[in-house]
């Protein structure tokens, strides 16, 4: 009986210890980073200038490539005293190697002789490169030509628009 009433005790004192239970807790550290890029940034190096052009009875066009080259509509024509002739050209810089995107002008711009009132309007915006470009070291040059639409019968002028057109760049 002496055995029993040990064998109870100690099985009464195992159930009435307060057992301690540690839970396990586990840690990682993690490190934040980010990469802050250079802003991407253009620059205007040249004006578009369709040069010197001759115009007759029936309306026409002067085609000014991205590389400079102009080809004509219609009964323009290009004289040999060619005059100034230069596709627009900007400077882009940025993150090096970094691709971007090159967007230009949907709406025809006008250009007005400011002695005659007379109006002609550029449109058909095209680039080089387009329509995105690569930030080869940093920057790269972007080259744009358009379409002169020459009524018939234009009025002889220089004719010039003072707020030009807008090339508009954003990182792809």
């Amino acid at each position: 009986m002496k055995i029993i009433i040990l064998l109870f005790t100690v099985i009464i004192l195992n159930t009435c210890l307060v057992t301690t239970v540690m839970a396990q807790h586990y840690q990682d550290d993690v490190v934040g980073s980010v990469i802050i890029n250079i802003p991407i940034a253009i620059t205007k190096t040249s004006d578009m200038n369709f040069g010197n052009i001759q115009v007759g009875s029936t309306a026409g066009t002067v085609v000014l490539a991205p590389g400079g080259g102009r080809t004509t509509t219609g009964v323009v024509t290009l004289p040999a005293s060619t005059g100034t002739v230069q596709a627009a050209s900007f400077t882009v810089t940025g993150n090096a190697n970094t691709t971007y995107s090159i967007t230009l002008p949907t709406t025809p711009l006008t250009i007005t002789d400011p002695v005659s009132t007379k109006t002609m309007t550029v449109s058909n915006f095209t680039s080089n490169p387009t329509p995105t470009g690569i930030l080869t070291g940093g920057s790269q040059t972007i080259n744009v030509g358009a379409t002169l639409n020459v009524a018939a019968a234009q009025t002889a002028g220089a004719y010039t628009n003072a707020t030009g057109f807008a090339v508009t760049v954003n990182y792809n």
